[in-house]
């Protein structure tokens, strides 16, 4: 599953807006962030055919953010994703999802994502790129930040991006169940 999303925190430092409305210069945005669970998360989606589908989050993670004022393409997202922290509401289905069929969280209990380049889209979005590694497979992604907000040492950004599970080996259940997983990330990161 790719994790374009953390390439998404390096928006921030285009064009960032704190809660008065009030432009924030690159300068002020540039420093290093790690990623806060309280404020933050990273839910997922997958369709299947006739509709419904499976939607889930993972519970645990970690991750740092490090925005370079002068040259926003050398900023760089670093996300690690423990999946053993996958939950659905359903215990059944988040059992199968650890098991060796999906997640295999007992030989591969990390998902990282490591951002290669930033590439600034907007006064405060970007594509994030880089290499997503899940069940000992690695392959590119790209996601979509953006900025949301920063105040008092702290930033906020919306991450989203799709990415195909069959590149590592979690194509189970396919086609009923689609190739496809959506990701929906929102992240909240201190300056420290």
């Amino acid at each position: 599953m790719s994790l374009r999303v953390l390439g998404l925190a390096a928006l921030v430092a285009f064009g960032l807006v704190d809660s008065t409305a009030s432009a924030v210069a690159l300068s002020d945005a540039a420093g290093r962030y790690a990623i806060s669970n309280n404020g933050s998360s990273i839910r997922f989606a997958i369709g299947k055919i006739g509709g419904g589908g499976l939607n889930g989050a993972f519970g645990q993670f970690k991750g740092t953010i490090r925005i370079d004022g002068g040259d926003i393409g050398r900023s760089r997202v670093d996300l690690t994703i423990f999946p053993d922290s996958v939950g659905t509401g359903q215990g059944r289905v988040d059992a199968f999802l650890k098991s060796d069929a999906v997640f295999d969280v007992a030989n591969s209990r990390q998902i990282t994502f490591r951002s290669t380049s930033v590439q600034r889209t907007g006064d405060n979005s970007a594509v994030i790129t880089g290499q997503l590694t899940a069940r000992g497979h690695t392959f590119t992604e790209k996601f979509t930040a953006e900025l949301q907000g920063m105040k008092g040492g702290q930033i906020s950004f919306h991450v989203s991006g799709k990415v195909f599970r069959s590149r590592y080996q979690m194509d189970v259940g396919t086609p009923i169940y689609s190739n496809i997983v959506a990701f929906d990330m929102q992240f909240s990161g201190r300056r420290g």
